[in-house]
């Protein structure tokens, strides 16, 4: 067993004169093998004083964030107490400085604090790591009282990998919010920029009566050696862009493996559990891939390993000159899956990888399930409750009444979603009742309406720079409006990103809306969105396509209407009520 092996037991348009790169969902077509000269296999880094730098013949073209991690690597602003000094400089002394302004615009990103420069100049956003989307009342509690601190700046959001965000944290602040993560064993280390993102998994892992497979150990683990246990680790930390990775523990998919770098999905080989191996997918502004098979499987025991030697390729020999290219598709693209699949081989403890089993333990007809509202766990006598957070922001009070709701009727945890809404488990059933009662609960419901309880929006301009319209308030607002005229008899997955960036994934819902700039009737610039219909997830998973470009924000309202009556049995309410 190799030194990364765990042993575990098998389960039994906007503008005219916007630039016209978008490109929609790449099919999802194997790359053919390759003729690849020796010479591009070589790495293109190399490691010195422990941090992996970029080899100086492969200096040239590459992009302005490259350059930045050359000048100096992000992470020793953790590693070597850089943020401490940081911390205690003015931000008139930071911005007279080229170097200090990159840290606080480029590097800290590292450390997961994203600076909010253009809508909220000196304030950051942090973002945690929370493996599996797991966290306590007591990390709630904590989060809660940082963002309190900073009045109508401060509040977080449940993101779609399961995720914290909290927003309004100034710079001073930050080397005591990060002793206090480490003491309620939180830590927001590598969660931005050329990072691995937080491992997904199912959500209702080990209390889900129909789970394959209990994924809080593999995402646990997976977390742990990215950060080397929150210590930091240098030689996963300079990517040529981010990366998402997922283990797959249900047949529903909520783990959403096809929009991720590398999903881990289960499946039993000669008797052996382990998991068989997706590659590739993601969201950028110019492209969109679904992954692909790698055509290989791992034990169990090799589930580091694997990832281990995944990135280590993706280090090694990834493109970094546009950004837009730069993302692990295009290397497998350049390459060929079988070449890039040889070259994580020879990677692996004993040089060798297993070819992809044909015992897949995912059901491929499965219902996709509703993990909102009260549901039987595995363990008898107990209930989870899935209560709906809408676009999932909360404020700090609220917080400290989820973790009061977890600790008096729970166990003391919460479970994030990719969705934005949060699990409440291990309610004892004679609980239920009074919990339901809860006022909070009245505001987050475990039975929201069918269109607001798949609702998802991203940030939007409210907070983030890149962002071109507001998403929040405006999703809701639509939403609502929409559902004065219809009704549905399904949920419909509406998701609203503020720029082709999507970190709302817009390309997985039956309908998604991104942000842009377009003309309304009178020639007048304003907020509009570019639609996009038919996205899959589930078994038979595939990604949107744009339905309609350049749309006024003010005109979605019948456009959406119509959609919903067309494509997905809606009615409308004046005729539905006349019926009756």
């Amino acid at each position: 067993m190799s030194s990364f092996s765990v042993r575990f037991l098998a389960p039994p348009s906007c503008f005219n004169s916007r630039p016209k790169t978008w490109l929609c969902a790449t099919p999802t077509v194997v790359p053919v093998a390759s003729e690849v000269e020796a010479s591009r296999l070589e790495p293109r880094v190399e490691e010195r004083d422990g941090f992996w730098v970029l080899k100086e013949e492969h200096r040239g073209g590459i992009n302005p964030q490259e350059k930045v991690k050359i000048e100096k690597d992000p992470m020793k602003l953790f590693m070597e107490g850089g943020i401490e000094e940081l911390a205690k400089m003015s931000l008139e002394e930071i911005e007279s400085s080229k170097h200090t302004k990159d840290d606080i615009d480029v590097r800290l990103k590292w450390l997961g604090l994203f600076h909010r420069r253009k809508h909220h100049y000196g304030r950051f956003m942090m973002r945690l790591k929370l493996p599996n989307g797991v966290t306590t009342s007591a990390q709630t509690r904590y989060l809660a009282s940082v963002i309190r601190k900073y009045g109508k700046d401060g509040c977080a959001d449940v993101t779609t990998r399961q995720n914290w965000q909290i927003r309004g944290v100034v710079l001073p602040d930050v080397p005591e919010i990060l002793k206090g993560l480490e003491e309620f064993g939180l830590t927001s280390l590598q969660s931005g920029m050329d990072n691995v993102r937080n491992p997904v998994g199912n959500p209702l892992a080990g209390i889900d009566p129909d789970e394959i497979v209990d994924t809080r150990p593999y995402s646990n683990l997976l977390s742990q050696f990215i950060t080397a246990n929150s210590r930091g680790n240098p030689a996963m930390s300079n990517l040529p862009r981010k990366w998402n990775v997922c283990v797959v523990g249900s047949h529903d998919l909520f783990e959403h493996p096809h929009i991720n770098d590398l999903a881990y999905m289960p499946a039993n080989k000669d008797g052996r559990f382990g998991f068989n191996l997706l590659v590739g997918g993601f969201f950028s502004a110019k492209r969109c891939a679904e992954a692909i098979p790698l055509d290989a499987w791992v034990s169990a025991d090799d589930v580091i390993p694997l990832c281990k030697a995944v990135l280590e390729a993706y280090r090694d020999l990834g493109f970094r000159g546009n950004r837009q290219k730069t993302r692990m598709m295009w290397l497998i693209d350049e390459l060929g899956i079988e070449v890039f699949r040889s070259e994580v081989e020879k990677r692996m403890p004993g040089k060798h990888l297993e070819r992809a089993s044909q015992e897949d333990l995912v059901k491929k007809t499965w219902e996709r399930r509703d993990y909102l509202g009260v549901h039987p766990q595995k363990q008898e006598g107990l209930s989870y409750v899935g209560i709906h957070i809408p676009v999932g922001r909360v404020q700090a009070d609220e917080m400290d009444e989820l973790a009061r709701l977890a600790d008096e009727y729970g166990s003391g945890e919460l479970r994030l979603t990719v969705e934005q809404n949060i699990v409440i488990p291990n309610v004892e059933n004679s609980k239920l009742e009074t919990l339901l009662k809860e006022p909070l609960l009245k505001r987050f419901s475990p039975e929201p309406s069918l269109l607001m309880k798949t609702l998802v929006a991203c940030t939007g301009n409210q907070f983030c720079g890149q962002a071109i319209i507001e998403t929040k308030a405006r999703a809701l607002k639509v939403t609502e409006e929409v559902e004065r005229q219809v009704a549905v008899t399904r949920p419909v997955r509406m998701h609203w990103t503020g720029c082709p960036n999507t970190c709302g994934q817009v390309q997985v819902a039956d309908i998604g809306f991104m942000g842009c700039m377009t003309r309304d009737e009178n020639g007048k610039a304003t907020e509009g969105v570019d639609i996009f219909l038919g996205g899959r997830i589930g078994s038979d998973s595939h990604l949107a396509e744009v339905y309609k470009k350049g749309v006024p924000c003010k005109d979605l309202v019948p456009i959406v209407v119509d959609l919903l009556v067309k494509n997905f049995g809606a009615v409308q309410r004046n005729r539905e009520e006349g019926e009756d």
